[in-house]
């Protein structure tokens, strides 16, 4: 009987084979062979299922044509749902192994520890052969740890290629998202599995792109409102009041210029907003603009309405 696979390497696949093909290269070449590579395919041509076909890791690869475009996030659920594996390590195709070993830096993490979820220091492959690695600090990573939610200030942990998970069937992507997507997952599984580990080597290149999905939905009020939004109803209330938290919802409100809570159900969140968010968009809309972008003038107000609401109650 053929030993079962020890880690799914789950890739959603549209189109880009140029891309693909460099990742399947830099899967091809890794140390550690015991893996599978499933690739779930929402193109209409069959580019992607002959680079898959004739590939010379076709022997390892499992190819899945959708019926019907999935899209983003539901592609990277459904190589979820097809991967063989206890373990997921999902790629995005304009995104590859930083290096050989790669794969099994990540497969020693698991045999050596005992967490459920482990993510790596990466790099971000600029058009133009610019990299900028990214790392995380001690003091972050503590906090992250502590609690998952202050991942709404900044994902510390980076995009799902950085990642890998153990399969749990109970927490998928969230269709609904394209924006806080990744952080809503994390946030979420490390809520039922805590404790996220940490391997401090860089193993992954993020290709980044102006046609990347996060990007176009940068400042887009009609995605980032609903969505954050979304999220907050997941939460637990009592965890805006910390104190990281509470500054990432002020600085949403201030960013995306919401002075009315009706704009956010004119932008498609028709849902219940907490009390405390309440409060900020009332104070935010009687601050002129000038004071309120201004960093330490809006840090201020931030702490003094953080202080109110923690003596209020």
């Amino acid at each position: 009987m053929a030993e079962p696979f020890f880690i799914s390497i789950c890739i959603p696949a549209f189109r880009r084979t140029t891309y693909l093909k460099r990742l399947l290269d830099s899967i091809s070449i890794q140390t550690y062979r015991h893996f599978e590579v499933v690739i779930t395919d929402d193109s209409p041509e069959v580019d992607v299922q002959e680079l898959a076909e004739q590939h010379p890791l076709s022997p390892q690869i499992r190819y899945f044509k959708n019926q019907g475009r999935l899209g983003t996030p539901e592609n990277w659920n459904e190589g979820i749902r097809r991967a063989k594996s206890d373990w997921i390590k999902i790629m995005h195709d304009d995104d590859w192994f930083s290096g050989p070993e790669s794969l099994l830096h990540f497969a020693d993490a698991i045999r050596k520890g005992e967490n459920w979820f482990y993510f790596s220091a990466y790099s971000n492959a600029h058009p133009g052969g610019r990299v900028r690695p990214v790392v995380i600090s001690e003091f972050h990573l503590h906090a992250l740890q502590r609690n998952p939610v202050k991942l709404l200030a900044a994902n510390r942990v980076g995009p799902p290629s950085v990642v890998i998970f153990k399969k749990d069937m109970s927490i998928l992507f969230d269709h609904r998202m394209q924006w806080l997507v990744d952080i809503d997952f994390y946030i979420r599984y490390l809520a039922i599995h805590p404790s996220a580990g940490y391997i401090a080597m860089n193993l992954v290149q993020i290709g980044i792109s102006e046609s990347q999905v996060t990007r176009s939905s940068f400042g887009n009020r009609q995605i980032e409102i609903p969505e954050r939004f979304l999220l907050a109803e997941k939460l637990d209330p009592g965890n805006i009041k910390d104190l990281t938290v509470y500054d990432s919802w002020w600085r949403f409100i201030r960013n995306l210029k919401i002075r009315d809570e009706k704009e956010i159900s004119e932008h498609g969140y028709l849902g219940a907003i907490p009390e405390t968010i309440r409060s900020m968009i009332r104070v935010q809309k009687k601050i002129p603009s000038f004071i309120l972008n201004a960093g330490f003038f809006s840090k201020l107000l931030m702490s003094t309405h953080y202080l109110k609401s923690k003596l209020s109650k």
